[in-house]
């Protein structure tokens, strides 16, 4: 018999004070047949934590533990679970379930189920609310966990289950490699690991950024040209030159000249949006002779599937890709915050666990 895990964690309780987060306990999912128990190690910090404590992206279900890039050891598995036994490494990411029956489920797509359930500020169909990784322990069904190679470390491998993985989806699917040129749009925590993964899967990396003190790290993530967004007329020497844009910003000015990244894009190039901006802060305009010249196309991605996950763990195991990270114990997490809302992370926090 596994030892009785206590569910506690750093929840906002107080919308007006976004970031003062207070330890409570909370109800779990109840176990199923399917389900694996994780004691939590370790906790990555997401912008989407932000977005949801500040209510950017709405109201959240109070009070709320936020989370996603969780990882730690295995406690208790259900009967039907074949993946994973007590004493395993495992992680779970930004989505925690599905419905398991619909086409997008059953090709491998769950990610993009229309009934998917969010890791944290969503609803199991029982009416319980899922409260994410700042916290002592999780359950999820074993499709929504992952198992850590033995050569990543926990700490590394915490920030790639929400932003590696957000950004290896679409270098995946878009066909990032040899021969093919990709640009990535702001390097921070998304960004960062862009860069990281498309160098990894063989591309040449073009990498854009207005913050000039970011250049030298940029380079030494692997970026074989680092573009200053700030000087006039950027865009114009890279015309007509890249296969995939990944746009990782997740906030615009109205003037933001979309118009010129898309102009970059080789004929049918993909500018894709991962970043995800307050409700208010839409994309700025665009002109339809902005699409015209190149045939160019833009859409978005959301997280991955666990087959992509396990894809981006092997490869980060066997190019050994390192992100860049600070750890903090999970007390701490007011201070990652709010570094995170002031552009001063360089690139990831990851929580430790300190909760007794």
């Amino acid at each position: 018999m596994s030892p009785q895990v206590e569910f506690k964690g750093y929840a906002l309780i107080d919308p007006s004070k976004w970031s003062d987060l207070k330890l409570v306990t909370f109800q779990p999912k109840n176990f199923q047949p399917e389900d694996v128990e994780i004691a939590i190690t370790h906790c990555g910090v997401c912008g989407s934590d932000l977005h949801t404590l500040s209510q950017g992206w709405g109201e959240p279900k109070l009070p709320i533990v936020v989370g996603h890039e969780i990882i730690g050891k295995v406690t208790r598995v259900g009967d039907k679970v074949s993946g994973f036994k007590p004493g395993d490494r495992a992680g779970v990411g930004a989505q925690i379930g599905s419905c398991m029956k619909c086409r997008a489920c059953k090709s491998d797509y769950e990610n993009y189920c229309p009934s998917e359930i969010e890791t944290y500020n969503g609803e199991y169909p029982d009416g319980i609310i899922t409260q994410g990784g700042y916290s002592t322990a999780i359950r999820a069904h074993e499709r929504f966990v992952f198992p850590i190679p033995d050569e990543i470390e926990s700490a590394h491998a915490a920030s790639m289950l929400c932003a590696g993985l957000t950004v290896f989806s679409p270098l995946k699917t878009y066909g990032a490699g040899p021969g093919k040129k990709v640009g990535i749009v702001g390097v921070g925590g998304l960004g960062h690991y862009a860069v990281l993964f498309a160098k990894a899967m063989g591309a040449e990396v073009y990498a854009f950024t207005h913050d000039t003190s970011k250049i030298e790290d940029i380079r030494e993530m692997g970026a074989h040209h680092v573009i200053d967004v700030n000087i006039k007329d950027f865009a114009k020497p890279f015309s007509h030159t890249l296969d995939i844009i990944l746009a990782t910003r997740d906030s615009y000015e109205p003037d933001t000249p979309l118009s010129d990244y898309l102009s970059m894009l080789w004929v049918h190039g993909k500018f894709i949006t991962v970043g995800i901006p307050n409700v208010n802060n839409p994309l700025p305009q665009l002109h339809p002779f902005a699409f015209a010249g190149n045939g160019c196309l833009v859409g978005g991605s959301h997280v991955g599937s666990k087959k992509e996950c396990l894809e981006m763990l092997e490869l980060a195991r066997s190019k050994n890709v390192r992100p860049w990270i600070e750890t903090l114990p999970m007390k701490q997490a007011k201070h990652a915050l709010e570094n995170l809302n002031a552009n001063r992370v360089r690139y990831r926090y990851v929580l430790t666990q300190d909760i007794n």
